[in-house]
């Protein structure tokens, strides 16, 4: 079992940056693959990115320059920088666990673990 832990967000005007953090515990943190995923309201969930346990990442093209996915093995807790924020991101941002990449895509299906989710909210 795991337990995933998110913290970070809020609201923020257009521009600006906030970082997200997924504290974890349960299962050695150093083997897991950690993602990011966001759903907006009225939408399907749809992959954010992801970092490997060997630190590789992925992102998704939306967020692509203006994130930043990272990890701190010794604090157990994955990041997600977000800068230039725009108010297309607003959505509760769920950190999930432990995944597995097909191809370079990322997969809510391949995550067992999932937080309770935090809401940013991005206003013009």
């Amino acid at each position: 079992q795991v337990q995933l832990v998110e913290s970070g967000g809020g609201l923020v005007q257009a521009g600006g940056s906030l970082r997200l953090s997924c504290a974890a515990s349960g299962r050695t943190f150093t083997t897991m693959n950690m993602g990011w995923f966001r759903r907006a309201q009225g939408n399907e969930r749809e992959f954010v990115a992801a970092i490997t346990w060997s630190g590789s990442t992925n992102y998704a093209d939306s967020v692509k320059g203006r994130f930043t996915i990272s990890r701190d093995n010794a604090k157990n807790t994955v990041y997600l920088q977000m800068n230039s924020l725009k108010p297309e991101d607003t959505a509760v941002y769920y950190c999930a666990a432990p995944g597995a990449r097909t191809g370079s895509s990322w997969y809510p299906s391949s995550f067992t673990f999932w937080g309770q989710g935090t809401q940013v909210t991005v206003s013009s």
